[in-house]
């Protein structure tokens, strides 16, 4: 496939570059007027239009897409999303225009206990076709890499259900999946007072399964106020290494947990949400493997204080930004909504939220080395906008989408 009329090709990566940091997120590679070629699922060269190589793609290629004065871009990566659930939860939403805090509405079985009640009544063919929909909605909107977490099932029937479903997405979408286990959650009713039984309940007899069945990437803890603590999630994160999967962490959401240094110490891939951060965690994180993971539409939905983002990326670190796409507490996964977000509220400029969205977001789920750049030799997998000037203009014209077409593994995709 041979795209050819681009106004500018954006996010160019040449190497290995696997994650941009602090300064260098401004960096965005970019060719005005240029082409992209892609052969089987790779992205295999690009250029100017100007350029002798051009004139020959263009005498050769059978498939020729026009780009109609678009721009190229990497599709986006989403790292952290909660999409296979079985309800909706907008009484929660009204319940918080009324004044009631998350903490208020989780203490009396609502929040995650909500979600996981419904999802124990749920069928797999159930939970499969709803998720199979925001996905769909979400690949409209310019996501082609999805890190899916469980954590709505709280018992190991449920949880292995959840699994099960994200597998099956797996193998049924176009998009890039990753699967994140996530049965500490929330703390079940029946455990409050005792949750060590439950923290045991995950450790000895949900892991074993999830890695028996390989149904997971990833070991994730939501170690924060009113969760699992510093010594829950340390247990739990053994245990899950222990059985070959990458731990994450949900951190400093409601308070500042602890969460991002025990992150740190086992070598978390991300540590997400931190919504609360001191200087104590920007220091922990330099120097550091783990990316931190910024969730603007969570922050936006509870109207949460932000994350300091310039004050991590001034301090040389790396920032990713993911939708949260749950029921709860971010009901979205429209990315360019993170993009604008990202300028709007966190004053990263657009180059920063590309990137923020695309190679780190990448990185944050373990695919940098296949996506989240235009790269020679990566997937194929690429957003064509709708005319426009730049792209400063994705961030800018906030709340319309702005895809013209999607290409995954190589393939346009119907959106």
């Amino acid at each position: 496939m041979l795209i050819n009329n681009i106004k500018s090709l954006y996010g160019i990566v040449e190497g290995d570059v696997v994650k941009k940091c602090g300064r260098e997120m401004s960096e965005v590679g970019k060719i005005d007027n240029a082409f992209l070629l892609t052969k089987g699922r790779k992205i295999v060269d690009y250029g100017s239009m100007n350029s002798p190589e051009y004139k020959q793609y263009l005498a050769s290629e059978k498939k020729v897409v026009d780009a109609l004065n678009g721009l190229v871009m990497p599709a986006f990566c989403d790292s952290h999303t909660h999409i296979v659930y079985a309800n909706s939860r907008e009484t929660e939403f009204v319940d918080k225009i009324r004044g009631l805090s998350y903490e208020d509405i989780a203490k009396r079985g609502g929040g995650i206990l909500n979600s996981a009640k419904a999802t124990a009544a749920a069928s797999e063919d159930e939970l499969f076709e709803s998720a199979m929909e925001r996905i769909n909605d979400m690949v409209a909107h310019g996501t082609g890499a999805i890190e899916i977490k469980s954590g709505y099932g709280l018992t190991t029937e449920s949880e292995l259900k959840l699994l099960r479903v994200i597998r099956r997405i797996r193998e049924n979408s176009p998009v890039t999946v990753k699967a994140n286990f996530l049965g500490a959650h929330g703390i079940p009713m029946e455990y409050r007072g005792h949750q060590q039984d439950y923290v045991d309940l995950v450790i000895n007899e949900m892991i074993p399964l999830v890695a028996a069945e390989e149904l997971a990437d990833f070991i994730d803890v939501f170690c924060d106020k009113g969760f699992f603590t510093c010594e829950d999630t340390e247990r739990i994160l053994m245990a899950g290494i222990k059985y070959g999967m990458r731990p994450k962490i949900h951190a400093n959401e409601m308070a500042v947990s602890g969460g991002v240094q025990v992150g740190v110490k086992y070598d978390a891939i991300s540590v997400d949400h931190l919504e609360q951060m001191g200087q104590a965690e920007i220091e922990c994180l330099k120097d550091s493997d783990t990316m931190p993971t910024i969730l603007p539409g969570c922050a936006f939905f509870l109207n949460l204080p932000l994350s300091p983002a310039r004050e991590m990326i001034e301090a040389g670190l790396p920032v990713a930004m993911a939708s949260d796409f749950n029921p709860g507490t971010a009901p979205s996964g429209n990315m360019q909504m993170v993009m604008s977000l990202a300028c709007i509220r966190y004053k990263l400029t657009p180059e920063e939220a590309l990137n923020a969205t695309t190679l780190n977001t990448a990185y944050a789920m373990d695919v940098a080395h296949e996506l989240g750049s235009i790269t020679k030799g990566k997937i194929a997998n690429i957003i064509i906008t709708k005319p426009m000037n730049s792209i400063d203009f994705l961030p800018y014209y906030y709340g319309f989408n702005k895809v013209a077409k999607m290409i995954l593994n190589g393939k346009i995709v119907n959106v």
